[in-house]
């Protein structure tokens, strides 16, 4: 019989801790949720608010047939807390679920701080506690404090490893040039929810040549950058080629100038903030150089010459572990039984994966409180690729992961292109049913 008294910790309110709370709550086991914000701030968060996002305010696509339309899809049939949320903060953002930041992490916030089960205690946690009274979940995310991340490193028995993820401007609406800007979605995918800045040659070389000129913030001395590829800073970005930029968040393609009828040599996507497109943000353009040169450079872009910067790009530090080396299954540390991580700590990317992580670690610590082993996530699921990677990845080269179609089992059948996505859905849809039904007979 399972002990009643133990209770299941989560340290982190991110989206992955605040996640996992609600999940394993869900079950019917008592939660408390450590969070040190406000008490304790970090380089990028501004507030004390549960899942505040500090980077982006797009999930990404919402299209069924793609690996992260399929992994939320995933997430709502499970009773995802994140998802609700971001379904009912959307902004229009075309194909793609982005979200009014504050009210979303209002949202959340607010049914953490309601739910009966959960006790929210706002204190850091500098050592990972032992699980003798219930399990414990790790959810602190990219920015795991210091003494914090050299004590899981201690436990792991491996260096933790690090990359920097990057933070997009954002301009006020009010003090765009829209005689200069145009409103349209890339292929006409959607009513057109985003402002398009364009580029002509001489506009596009003027740019990049300041941008390539600008200071930068240059890392400590016990840093190393290694940055995620999906998503570079932008100067990074043109380290690798002056075009680089034009072929990634520049592409012009697919965005006509009403104006011409033609594609411009280039363009500069904004996406909107916030349900009353008060502000928007600079689409792919992470940055790491100074204020002053941010303001300097980015008003060099048609439409944005007088911008109101009402908050400045930057860089903040992930932190991860070396998931197949040191991860059991269950996502609980192979060296501390009955500890596990979740979201970006446990070696995933993006917030739609670091929120499944969540999901799960607070299904597999009921199942470990209650003395009943949650069934395998089927392999086919988005749920099932995830974990493969974390704990099948390369040992050696093993970098965190958005899901994708190649973390998947192989199809079995030739498809046409268009059709694969659809299939994988389709399979991993019967799955996910069987997976919940048989994990549902043992809450």
């Amino acid at each position: 019989m399972p002990d009643k008294k133990k209770f299941i910790t989560v340290i982190g309110g991110g989206l992955a801790g605040s996640e996992a709370a609600w999940q394993a709550a869900r079950r019917g086991w008592p939660v408390r949720l450590i969070e040190m914000r406000p008490l304790k701030k970090t380089p990028a968060h501004e507030t004390g608010g549960f899942a505040e996002l500090v980077c982006s305010n797009s999930l990404r696509s919402n299209a069924a047939d793609s690996a992260i339309g399929l992994l939320k899809n995933e997430l709502r049939c499970l009773g995802s807390l994140i998802m609700t949320a971001a379904d009912a903060t959307k902004v229009p953002a075309g194909s793609a679920l982005a979200v009014d930041r504050e009210k979303f992490s209002a949202h959340i916030s607010e049914k953490i701080s309601a739910h009966p089960l959960i006790t929210v205690d706002r204190a850091e946690i500098k050592k990972v506690p032992s699980a003798e009274s219930g399990p414990v979940i790790i959810a602190t995310g990219p920015l795991t404090s210091d003494s914090l991340a050299a004590d899981l490193g201690l436990i792991t028995g491996t260096e933790n490893l690090s990359f920097y993820d990057a933070i997009a401007p954002i301009v006020a609406a009010d003090s765009l040039d829209y005689d200069k800007v145009y409103r349209a979605s890339r292929y006409d995918d959607g009513p057109g929810d985003y402002l398009n800045c364009p580029m002509d040659r001489d506009e596009y070389e003027r740019f990049i040549t300041a941008l390539a000129a600008a200071d930068r913030i240059r890392p400590r001395e016990f840093e190393d950058p290694k940055y995620f590829e999906g998503c570079l800073p932008i100067e990074v970005m043109l380290e690798r080629g002056d075009d680089t930029p034009r072929f990634g968040p520049m592409k012009p393609v697919g965005l006509p100038d009403p104006r011409t009828g033609r594609d411009n040599y280039a363009v500069v996507q904004l996406r909107s903030e916030n349900l009353d497109n008060s502000a928007y943000n600079l689409v792919g353009f992470q940055t790491r150089i100074t204020y002053t040169e941010q303001q300097k450079v980015f008003r060099l872009i048609p439409g944005l010459e007088r911008a109101d910067f009402l908050r400045f790009g930057s860089v903040h530090r992930n932190t991860f572990v070396r998931a197949p080396k040191v991860l059991a299954p269950g996502l609980e540390l192979a060296a501390r039984p009955g500890v596990m991580l979740a979201g970006q700590v446990s070696g995933v990317e993006g917030y739609i994966e670091s929120c499944a992580m969540g999901m799960l670690a607070g299904i597999f610590a009921a199942g470990h409180i209650r003395g009943k082993p949650v069934p395998p996530v089927p392999e086919g699921t988005a749920l099932g690729a995830l974990l493969n990677h974390l704990y099948h990845g390369n040992v050696k080269k093993f970098q965190p992961s958005n899901i994708n179609f190649g973390l998947f089992p192989p199809l079995g059948q030739r498809l046409p292109k268009k059709m694969r996505g659809a299939r994988r859905t389709e399979i991993a849809q019967k799955k996910l049913e069987d997976w919940i039904i048989a994990e549902s007979t043992i809450s």
